[in-house]
């Protein structure tokens, strides 16, 4: 009848404190300097010709009696911490033994396992098998190629019905790629194998002790005797002996395999997977046949490890060479966002996507296949509120972050890079949904009893999960290859931004010297154009009536020219004044303003029937002196614009959100080509001829020189014969810097 049992029970297990060990052998514990018995298995009387009991105390060389009892002595006093083979005991009153000795702590553990009657006892015997096996391992041509060969040279050294190389993922859970067997007992091939059938103290034991073998797992356990009622458990962790958990006992039997032996195969200090042998009877294998395997192992492990190095180096200079191509785009655009996205088959073969998002300073641009924008902005939005601030990746992506809910057909994977240091944008590679089948040994869930308690599972027939929701998985290549170009694109962005602030600072004093210029110069100019308009205007009062018609308007256009000169020098004079004054910051009441500035405007009305509409319009803190010159600039070219309207319409109001006030002036007159909005604020742009408005084209280029020094920003919106808008923003807070 099964036993039952607790699975955190069973996984809180001190496996590596059974306090017995398997039949085929016994087990003694000696002081490490004294040589002395302190611990014996209860049927290692065999051994010692007295019973336990009466041998507590004793040195070893009066415990053993053996040809070679001077050599067994030093062997111990050199005990490593692993075990290794002494040599093959000769005992007088029992057949040969395999003594095999380990340090544990201030002990010395002897373990003595009857020689088999079949296999080699010596690893020299083995030598020429184990060299032919080692070179057909290494000249395997790729990774199943090495896998297929460690299974063969593995049952090939052991006589094992079925050897099985098993690999854990990265939630411990099992599966077989690779298998050799002779028909007696089932495949297990693809087959995968719940990470509960390894718990992890198992795992912890298997990584440290790279070999084990349970020769019957019929067997009834034998205690273990101590001299002292106050010893602790015997630690037995490299024990080649140790009782295993009675589940893993059941399970077996339950598996149809009454003997196995298993190899660990480690990747550095991790555990990689196994090497599994079962037989179909009960069989005993030998410490240097062991000890074979355990070298076979070690072999697979450094030969895995060059293959997936070959291959990791192979894809990291791929990647590089695209890298290195879209490093080429970026660096050439005036846009690193135009570079990165021109080139979609590298972007998406960069990682193996089959669609991208890359999100920068308000802009999204969606290549390949991806979820849409509002989707991908709130995965991005979700990712910044984790506070990522290098790198994401997820095959399950649905099921981790709500903002992917249904998106399994375009996002069930994704890898996120962060791109700037400053702001939370993200370069996003998606993976779509791949429905999986996987083959589980069984039903993975631990069976219960009748009466709730669990046991090991008593079925290994192929029991078919499908899996959806999940992408394929990002391979560490891919990772690292996403990393090393996160680093590149953060480094573009951080000497844009350098360049940028150079660029600012060059652009700063240009501007300071230009301003400057400009204000010499109109001031030298203003006396010359002056004294030209008065002395033409002089000699044209008093010989007038001497010239010729032609002299006169010759006379006529010198006075004009040089007074259109003289208003663009005052002008220019002042638009660089306005550069260079200092903001005196009030509270300026706008609708006063509106009101002073209609009234100032009067004259240009007469005869003129124009309508105002006048809303409500907050304060606001400024300089009311720029502010006047603002409004005054809008209203009057408002009326201007609408002259030669029937009904003209003036409308002034204001809109506010939580950052600044928006006012805007809007008109019925000519109004303008969109086109050509972005001339409009321009120094000495117009877009009329001046025949049919005055005007020297620089009274709107003051008004966004006084709203930019206010913090606050102007634009226009027009079609042409149906009027114009034109808006300016002043920013509720007075924090604005004066420039």
């Amino acid at each position: 009848m099964a036993g039952t049992f607790d699975l955190d029970a069973c996984a809180r297990e001190p496996i590596h404190l059974p306090g017995s060990i398997q039949p085929h052998g016994h087990l003694l514990a000696v002081e490490a300097d004294s040589l002395r018995l302190v611990c014996a298995s209860a049927e290692a009387g065999a051994v010692l010709n007295r019973p336990p009991a009466e041998a507590f105390g004793l040195p070893v060389d009066r415990l053993i009696d053996c040809a070679s009892t001077a050599s067994l002595i030093r062997g111990l006093r050199n005990a490593p911490t692993e075990p290794v083979q002494l040599e093959i005991l000769k005992l007088r009153s029992v057949a040969d033994h395999q003594a095999i000795a380990h340090r544990s702590g201030a002990l010395v553990i002897l373990e003595l396992e009857e020689l088999p009657a079949t296999g080699a006892g010596t690893l020299e015997a083995l030598y020429p098998q184990m060299r032919e096996g080692i070179r057909r391992m290494q000249a395997a041509h790729d990774f199943d190629a090495l896998l297929a060969s460690t299974a063969a040279e593995v049952r090939a050294l052991t006589g094992f019905d079925r050897v099985l190389v098993y690999r854990f993922d990265e939630q411990w859970n099992g599966t077989v790629i690779a298998e050799d067997g002779n028909d007696r007992l089932p495949s297990y091939r693809g087959l995968r194998f719940p990470a509960s059938d390894i718990p992890q103290q198992a795992r912890r034991l298997y990584a440290l002790n790279r070999l084990r073998l349970i020769a019957d797992a019929r067997y009834q356990p034998v205690p273990i005797l101590s001299g002292r009622w106050d010893a602790p458990p015997l630690d037995l962790s490299f024990s080649v002996l140790r009782s295993v958990s009675p589940v893993h006992l059941e399970y077996m039997r339950n598996m149809g395999t009454p003997a196995s032996m298993s190899i660990s195969v480690m990747d550095g200090d991790r555990l990689w997977g196994l090497i599994s042998c079962h037989h179909a009877e009960p069989r005993q294998v030998s410490f240097a046949v062991r000890t074979a395997c355990d070298l076979l192992g070690q072999v697979l492990s450094s030969q895995m490890i060059a293959l997936e190095r070959a291959l990791d180096a192979d894809h990291r200079i791929r990647s590089k060479s695209t890298q290195a191509r879209l490093l080429a785009h970026m660096a050439a655009a005036e846009s690193f966002i135009d570079g990165l996205s021109e080139d979609r088959e590298d972007l998406l073969g960069l990682v193996n996507a089959d669609g991208a998002a890359i999100l920068f300073d308000g802009d999204c641009r969606l290549i390949g296949r991806t979820p849409p924008q509002e989707v991908v902005e709130a995965i991005a939005a979700e990712l910044a509120g984790q506070g990522i601030k290098d790198l994401f990746v997820s095959h399950q992506l649905p099921a981790e972050m709500p903002a992917a809910a249904g998106m399994e057909r375009t996002a069930s994977g994704l890898l996120a890079i962060s791109i700037s240091q400053l702001h939370p944008s993200y370069l996003l590679w998606f993976r779509p949904e791949i429905v999986q089948s996987i083959d589980w040994a069984g039903d993975p869930k631990k069976p219960l009893d009748s009466s709730g308690g669990l046991s090991p599972r008593s079925s290994f027939e192929a029991w078919k999960e499908t899996v959806r929701g999940q992408s394929l998985p990002w391979r560490h290549g891919e990772i690292e290859a996403a990393g090393d170009f996160r680093n590149a694109i953060v480094s573009i962005v951080l000497r844009k931004a350098e360049e940028m602030a150079a660029l600012n600072e060059e652009l700063r004093r240009s501007n300071g010297e230009l301003a400057a210029f400009s204000y010499s110069v109109s001031h030298d100019l203003r006396a010359p154009f002056r004294h030209v308009t008065s002395y033409a205007e002089l000699l044209r009062s008093r010989a007038g009536d001497k010239l010729s018609e032609r002299e006169r308007h010759y006379l006529d256009s010198i006075i004009e020219a040089a007074s259109s000169a003289g208003r663009l020098v005052d002008g220019l004079l002042h638009f660089s004044q306005l550069g260079r004054a200092t903001l005196a910051r009030v509270e300026v009441d706008v609708g006063q303003l509106v009101d002073e500035v209609r009234h100032l405007l009067e004259p240009d009305l007469q005869g003129r029937n124009l309508r105002w509409t006048v809303h409500p319009l907050p304060g606001v803190t400024g300089d009311p002196t720029m502010l006047r010159l603002v409004v005054q600039n809008l209203l009057s070219n408002a009326i201007k614009y609408t002259r030669d309207r029937t009904d003209p319409e003036i409308e002034v109001g204001c809109r506010s959100n939580a950052d600044a006030h928006e006012f805007f002036v809007r008109d019925n007159g000519r109004g303008f080509d969109m086109a050509y909005a972005g001339k409009l604020f321009g120094v000495f742009q117009r877009l009329h001829r001046e025949e049919e408005f005055e005007g020297i084209g620089i009274g709107l280029a003051n008004v966004r020189r006084i709203v930019e020094r206010h913090g606050g920003r102007v634009w226009a919106e027009g079609k042409l014969d149906h009027g114009a808008t034109f808006h300016f923003s002043l920013p509720r807070s007075v924090a604005a810097e004066s420039r």
